[in-house]
């Protein structure tokens, strides 16, 4: 079953995540989400990578801004035939998977899927690859880490855009944690267990 780490922003959760990961396989491979719109943000993926390379951890790193889903459903796929989730080509050895982070890859979804501001078909197709992604997880026999953001806890924002985001986040992290065994909540660099905690009515 996937773990679901969130949290917000610069709060640890990656690196609690990346942590996490390195208990559960020898070797992972790391899907990365982000897309790289300007220098800034080449700069913050070039301290990512370099941030992995020295944690003495052997990550490959696959840039996915979209088919997230097709990677699970691929690697599902070749578990059907016989090789271990995510393995390396010709080796026998299972490898975690993490995928950091979703909110990114929701915000790459929801701008490609905008029709000249009509934001609620563009919910309706984002929400659609949100189900798919559930699906795929569900359906994933290895070891799998999603990393995402808390992003609701604010104001109301106040342009459409914003509202449809927050919701579709909010809906797709509730979605994620009811399939996971585990959800992590990270606060200032301190991991909480939440599944473990909740309150069952």
């Amino acid at each position: 079953m996937p773990i679901l780490v969130t949290g917000g922003a610069r709060s640890g959760k990656s690196r609690f995540a990346e942590r996490l990961c390195m208990t559960l396989a020898p070797s992972g491979v790391y899907v990365a989400t982000s897309q790289i719109y300007d220098e800034e943000m080449r700069e913050r993926v070039r301290l990512h990578r370099l941030q992995r390379e020295r944690a003495e951890y052997a990550w490959e790193t696959i840039e996915e801004p979209y088919g997230v889903s097709g990677l699970l459903e691929q690697w599902s796929k070749r578990i059907d035939a016989g090789i271990p989730p995510a393995a390396a080509p010709g080796s026998s050895e299972a490898r975690v998977v993490l995928v950091d982070c979703l909110t990114l890859w929701l915000s790459n979804w929801l701008l490609r899927a905008d029709s000249d501001g009509n934001w609620n078909a563009a919910a309706d197709a984002v929400a659609e690859q949100i189900d798919a992604l559930v699906a795929a997880a569900a359906a994933y026999a290895g070891p799998l880490v999603f990393v995402t953001n808390e992003v609701g806890d604010g104001i109301v924002p106040e342009y459409p855009l914003g509202r449809v985001y927050r919701d579709l986040a909010g809906s797709m992290n509730q979605k994620l944690a009811a399939l996971c065994d585990q959800v992590f909540l990270v606060t200032a660099g301190i991991p909480i267990e939440l599944k473990s905690r909740a309150y069952r009515l």
